[in-house]
């Protein structure tokens, strides 16, 4: 079966009440105030090289007072209980990135103009922030127009040979190159790029998470 078929089949599913949610979800950090923004950051941070199901719980863990209030010992050691497998890099990442403790101030206007933009900003600026994490975080935050070019989503678009090999390397040039032909998939299907994430990534993993 395409991709694509796949992709409707599931939105005439029981997952499309899970897909909403999440999207909801996401269109709400909008309006949080700088400290959950930067959780997010912090969040994506840790979802590099990881889990997104460990970085969720070391984010519960924390909370947006804790990655900003937290020693890089404390930080280390909450990061390392929860099985990371780089917890001193990135409670390093974390104490740098407090210089963009308020994020909000630092990017709505111009997330609101050019999501693009914000993410070229946010990859040129914050340590431990690549244009993965980057379209990670805006997408967390409510903007919906960037793809997440995470392992499940590059796989997903091989084994449908929208892709001739994986990538060594994810490079800003490849980066860019796979993003079209996210882009236009998600066109076709008249989805946002976060709803087209959201589908896929439970393809591959049977979950609906952020």
């Amino acid at each position: 079966m395409k991709l694509e078929n796949k992709i409707l089949d599931l939105k005439n599913s029981k997952i499309k009440k899970a897909v909403d949610k999440r999207l909801k979800e996401f269109k709400s950090k909008k309006s949080k105030n700088n400290h959950e923004w930067f959780s997010e950051l912090c969040f994506c941070i840790l979802t590099a090289n990881s889990r997104a199901k460990t970085a969720i719980n070391i984010q519960k863990e924390l909370g947006a007072k804790g990655f900003i209030e937290k020693s890089q010992k404390e930080l280390e050691k909450t990061i390392s209980k929860n099985k990371h497998r780089f917890s001193g890099m990135k409670s390093r990442y974390i104490m740098k990135a407090r210089n963009h403790e308020s994020i909000k101030n630092e990017i709505k206007k111009m997330a609101d103009k050019n999501q693009h933009e914000a993410r070229d900003y946010l990859a040129e600026n914050v340590l431990g922030i690549g244009y993965k994490e980057a379209s990670h975080f805006l997408r967390n935050i409510g903007y919906f127009d960037l793809a997440i070019l995470d392992r499940h989503i590059l796989a997903l678009l091989k084994e449908h040979d929208y892709l001739k090999g994986l990538p060594k390397t994810l490079t800003k040039k490849k980066y860019f190159e796979i993003e079209k032909i996210f882009n236009k998939l998600s066109k076709k299907l008249k989805m946002s790029c976060a709803e087209l994430d959201l589908y896929m990534w439970h393809m591959k993993t049977g979950e609906v998470l952020k």
